[in-house]
């Protein structure tokens, strides 16, 4: 079986990708519980270094990755090359980790007591189709640091930079089988990752309610699972904030990636007093998102990543959405939508479900409470940001609003030095940061009595 991956930008065809079966994938969970036998006995600074070649693999073949994901995804130039780089960044981070999973020695009567961070053995990687490369790095580099083997499971759409990072781990010294990606369909590739006993942990991003299917698979066999959901940010707007900065700012909290975004604030919330100023600022703001060609040095926003996610996000626009302002976007082939925003009431569906696309609502609130209650007011809990001049009010509204990730006169979710991940339905576990290995890993307690 095969499938033809679209160019979103144009509908061209950019290759035909083979998908593989159920006994194939059982062949490469085998071969990768071999290889990582091997991989765990190779002394830590060994392991450190051949990350480090891999980093370099990547390095060396940055533009390449960048002009593929452009191709695949969709991507704008200058942010598929962020992403591309980013790959390399995570690999070089994690390559320090080997060397520093350090267990305890824990003081105990009649002997010594001493901890180890044991390697699971193989680990399942399932990346979604928005930022491909980059999730699979999140996944793929702190497991191969702790001592585990990988197979990954692109998402159909969008696979071929995955691919090419395999060809590039092979490339730079790592052994066969060790890090093997597996185009392929969630129902088969997926599926065995969380039934055959072999796979140890499965990593996950991508729906809701694909999460909910994999977790309860994994429970049959009491399988570690890391989620990364859906999410319904918000982007809280106090009347005393830098209001040009907050509008300036918005479009691009929202609208990068075309809102294919788990962190998308999707929910602008604007204290009531600063609502008409703030839509003054914002309307002018969205039409100079630069929305078109993804090759283009100067384009910001690119097309949705095919025909049937373009007309799911197009299915929360009927002809009465009340739309408050749109950008613009090219006309012809392609997958493209422009930045639209939207002032519905607090109940409407494009306010409580995660559309994915360039849509965003703005909703007024009344005091810190409403805004509070406002943001919390989802099953979703991933990220977010608020504006504000009061440190204290800050601290405070940061506080109370139950997500992952908050930013504060920012729109910044994600750096691979720090934790990452989700509250509520927005999923379990989390990735990133210095402790991201740790949960590729058994902790063993060794007692040894000296009487």
């Amino acid at each position: 079986m095969s499938y033809t991956v679209i160019n979103p930008a144009n509908e061209s065809v950019v290759e035909t990708v083979e998908h593989w079966g159920a006994e194939q994938t059982d062949e490469a969970i085998a071969a990768a519980s071999v290889a990582q036998r091997a991989w765990a006995a190779v002394a830590p600074v060994d392991r450190a270094r051949a990350l480090r070649r891999f980093a370099a693999a990547v390095d060396g073949d940055l533009e390449n990755l960048a002009l593929t994901e452009v191709r695949n995804s969709g991507h704008p130039i200058g942010q598929a090359r962020w992403e591309a780089g980013h790959v390399r960044d995570v690999l070089e981070y994690y390559s320090a980790a080997p060397e520093r999973l350090f267990g305890q020695q824990i003081p105990v009567a009649g002997g010594i007591d001493m901890t180890f961070h044991e390697p699971l053995g193989v680990v399942g990687v399932i990346t979604p189709w928005n930022f491909p490369m980059t999730i699979a790095a999140w996944g793929f580099a702190p497991a191969l640091a702790a001592g585990n083997a990988v197979v990954l499971k692109p998402a159909e759409w969008t696979p071929l930079t995955s691919i090419r990072l395999a060809q590039l781990a092979l490339e730079s010294g790592l052994p066969e089988g060790l890090f093997q990606v597996l185009p392929g369909r969630g129902s088969v590739v997926g599926e065995r990752f969380v039934t055959n006993p072999t796979v140890r942990k499965v990593v996950f991003t991508g729906s809701t309610a694909v999460g909910k299917q994999i977790m309860a698979g994994c429970a049959q066999q009491v399988k570690r699972v890391t989620l990364e959901l859906g999410g319904k940010s918000a982007n809280i707007v106090f009347a005393d904030s830098d209001l040009e900065k907050a509008a300036a700012q918005a479009p691009y909290g929202v609208f990068e990636n075309a809102g294919q975004d788990c962190c998308a604030r999707s929910r602008i919330l604007v204290e009531r007093s600063a609502y008409e100023r703030f839509m003054e600022l914002l309307e002018p703001a969205v039409a100079g998102v630069a929305v078109g060609d993804p090759m283009l040095e100067s384009t910001e926003m690119g097309p949705l990543v095919s025909r049937a996610h373009f007309d799911s996000v197009c299915g929360y626009l009927p002809d009465d959405a009340p739309v408050a302002f749109r950008g613009s976007a090219p006309e012809g082939p392609g997958f493209w939508l422009a930045p639209t925003v939207l002032t519905p009431g607090r109940n409407d569906r494009t306010v409580r479900e995660e559309i994915f696309g360039p849509v965003v609502t703005v909703l007024p609130f009344d005091d810190e409470a409403d805004a509070i209650a406002l943001a919390n007011d989802t099953e979703y809990g991933l990220s977010g940001s608020l504006w504000t001049r009061d440190v204290g009010r800050a601290l405070r509204v940061a506080r109370a609003v139950e997500s992952g990730n908050l930013s504060v006169n920012s729109h910044s979710s994600v750096r691979y030095s720090t934790p990452f991940g989700g509250f509520k339905q927005s999923g379990l576990g989390r990735e990133l940061g210095p402790d991201a290995p740790l949960s590729f890993t058994e902790t063993k307690n060794v007692f040894i009595a000296v009487d």
